[in-house]
């Protein structure tokens, strides 16, 4: 993308917002993972690939389409996925579809994993994010970030 003339800088409102993002996103993610890693014994990748996973029928989903459901893109799928398989968490299937596709499958012992962590998670997210938080303010920024969500490219292979 390019412009034309002077960029639109950041006026200082804004700029306060975007650094605020900036550092929450950053502080909020670190300290979400070092409590899964301390609680729940998975990191914050394991953590996102087993939600879906969790919630798919069967424990079962399309490796490419678990990587959309995420935004990650194919490489950082399969590097997560092969970690994740030597910890017991996930298998890799064929494709009945597709024979260059694969499924990813949650294991018991995944299922377990994802069982023990939400409950210290969902807390965390609660007591960092929404214990602060007015209904007005979840309200509203819901639908800010739904309203940018929606200018956003999803990720592609």
């Amino acid at each position: 993308m390019s412009f034309v003339g002077e960029p639109r800088w950041l006026d200082k409102r804004e700029a306060r917002l975007w650094q605020g993002y900036v550092g929450l996103k950053l502080r909020l993610e670190s300290e979400l993972e070092r409590r899964l890693v301390r609680d729940g014994g998975l990191s914050g990748a394991e953590f996102t690939l087993l939600v879906p996973l969790s919630e798919a029928p069967g424990g079962l989903l399309r490796a490419r389409d678990l990587g959309r459901m995420v935004g990650w893109e194919r490489s950082r799928i399969s590097h997560q996925v092969g970690r994740m398989e030597k910890r017991g968490l996930v298998v890799r299937e064929e494709c009945a579809e597709d024979a260059r596709g694969s499924m990813v499958r949650l294991t018991d012992a995944g299922r377990a994993a994802i069982v023990g962590a939400a409950p210290q998670h969902v807390e965390a997210v609660r007591s960092l994010l929404f214990d602060v938080l007015t209904d007005d303010e979840v309200d509203v920024l819901g639908a800010a970030f739904e309203r940018v969500l929606a200018r956003l490219p999803i990720a592609e292979e």
